[in-house]
């Protein structure tokens, strides 16, 4: 199941879900859980890759870079290059959906080892936003640049500009524009982002995320993914974790930010999504039913975990030779 089709059918979840009073921290959802979560010998378990949705590709880049003895700051970079430059994709980088105006923006973030991290938000005409966050980390004093700062900043570190509207895209924003419908749909078209992390041989872990954002969003429109502490965190005595779905909803609960939070309270990385994804769908008034939400995750041990709120979404995972998709479990089982 690719990304495309897993919010398409997960849309089509929306039937009634009677709450009870406990999420899923239950016997019968151990066996579960341990489809996701892996208990890992660190020592000769690594070096590891997880990236949100069916990525193969630039997990495998990712393992390349650690494999040839790189460092996981490095691997993550790579390895989402590969999406920003997958123009088909029309989620990452080149080839985007855009904005309502026509115009492709991008948002992106990285966070290394030592919780070191760079943003760029509402950047236009650079294909590798998440090169520019790293940048911004290492060249700047600054945590986050925005929009035609980011763009100029970009453009001086020998960065290339160039039109990131390709055909598709803008058929598919003039096809928007007969209705010009503006509310959050389930599916690929309207949000996506890739997310990832790595440990490199070391036993360090780093992240990054990017993502063109919400389709036909509002111009300025920034969402969770290039937020540290909502699309990602990572804390290299602890874990990492990433975000993907409807970026305002990961933002009202600072998502990874929790999630690495409640494994340093001791949960395993799937018991900390779960909890997570919970605190999402139990919020007063939540319409979580109308949207997405989900996260992976990764502690020191080597140990992952996913979760979201509707089926479909998956996790790529590249470890001892092996790269794979991974189903997650989900919330709204109606």
């Amino acid at each position: 199941m690719n990304r495309r089709k897993f919010i398409k059918n997960a849309s089509l979840t929306g039937a009634g879900l009677a709450v009870g009073s406990t999420l899923i921290h239950c016997a019968e959802a151990t066996s579960k859980n341990e489809e996701n979560t892996a208990v890992v010998d660190t020592k000769n378990n690594l070096p590891l890759v997880i990236a949100t949705w069916h990525v193969e590709n630039a997990t495998t880049k990712a393992m390349e870079v650690l494999e040839a003895g790189g460092n996981a700051l490095d691997a993550v970079e790579q390895g989402c290059m590969v999406e920003e430059a997958n123009e088909k994709g029309q989620s990452v980088g080149k080839g985007g959906l855009p904005d309502r105006d026509g115009n492709v923006t991008l948002d992106a973030c990285i966070m290394d080892k030592n919780g070191n991290c760079g943003a760029v938000v509402y950047l236009k005409d650079i294909t590798h936003a998440v090169s520019v966050a790293r940048k911004v980390m290492e060249d700047t004093p600054h945590v986050m640049l925005a929009g035609e700062g980011a763009k100029q900043f970009a453009i001086s570190k020998g960065f290339e500009p160039e039109d990131l509207l390709t055909e598709a895209s803008k058929k598919a924003w003039e096809e928007w524009k007969v209705k010009s419908e503006y509310k959050p749909i389930i599916n690929i078209e309207n949000h996506d982002t890739i997310g990832m992390l790595a440990i490199d041989n070391n036993g360090d872990i780093s992240g990054a995320c990017t993502t063109s954002g919400l389709a036909y969003k509002l111009a300025g429109r920034v969402g969770d993914s290039p937020i540290i502490g909502s699309g990602l965190f990572v804390d290299n005595e602890v874990g990492g974790c990433v975000a993907t779905g409807l970026g305002e909803e990961v933002v009202k609960t600072v998502g990874s930010f929790l999630v690495v939070e409640l494994m340093r309270q001791g949960k395993t990385p799937q018991e900390a999504c779960e909890e997570a994804i919970s605190r999402i769908v139990k919020k007063p008034n939540s319409n979580y039913k109308a949207f997405q939400v989900g996260y992976i995750a990764v502690n020191k041990k080597g140990e992952t975990g996913s979760f979201s709120i509707h089926q479909w979404f998956s996790m790529t995972k590249f470890q001892n030779g092996v790269n794979e998709q991974i189903q997650s479990d989900y919330f709204n089982k109606a």
